[in-house]
């Protein structure tokens, strides 16, 4: 059981162990430990989040202002979803870059992503069901979202179904586009951001 990072500073997966037998299986999906050990912060619930969605339905990709931008703790907790991260903070050495986890009612994983860090997934199953323990609540004025299937960011979503998306994340802007809107979080500003957390 821990939390690993990923390839992009902000972004950890949580695997948890599974103990498993003739009634079923047990697991800790949070840990707050394991949680402050990685990150060096507690976790700020303000607001918690279900999703159920069909097969090929694409979900993001999400990012709020920061500060106080909007962290999200992700697991599915039925079917199976490609989870993404992406790193939209300009000046970041990763950005643009995007990394995936499969997340599921198998392997039990979680994945963290800190606020200024863009989120999605794709639903894999018939029907997958999401939760989300969120920092901050929703604030409409704060909440944007870039084109999950902007070719600069080249998300190598899986095949197989056709993309199902709200109308709101269809018109989403290209990375590019959202850049020259000044809607993208600046790294070092989510930096300060997030050493004020660990303060």
């Amino acid at each position: 059981m821990g939390m690993r990072p990923l390839g992009i500073d902000g972004a950890w997966v949580f695997e948890p162990e599974v103990f498993a037998d003739e009634r079923g299986s047990f697991h800790e999906w949070f840990h707050g430990g394991a949680f402050g050990g990685a990150t060096g912060q507690g976790l700020a619930l303000a607001q918690a989040n279900l999703s159920v969605s069909r097969r090929g339905t694409v979900r993001g990709v999400h990012f709020a202002d920061v500060p106080p931008g909007q962290a999200k703790y992700v697991k599915c907790v039925r079917g199976s979803v490609f989870d993404v991260v992406v790193d939209l903070r300009v000046g970041s050495p990763t950005f643009g870059r995007w990394e995936s986890v499969v997340l599921d009612d198998v392997g039990h994983r979680s994945v963290y992503v800190s606020e200024g860090l863009g989120h999605g997934f794709m639903a894999l199953s018939d029907e997958a069901t999401v939760v989300y323990l969120c920092s901050e609540g929703y604030a409409p004025g704060r909440e944007h979202g870039v084109d999950p299937f902007d070719g600069e960011l080249g998300i190598g979503w899986p095949g197989g179904a056709t993309p199902l998306l709200s109308a709101k994340d269809a018109a989403a802007p290209s990375l590019a586009e959202a850049g020259r809107r000044g809607l993208l979080p600046v790294y070092e500003e989510c930096r300060r951001f997030y050493a004020g957390l660990r303060a």
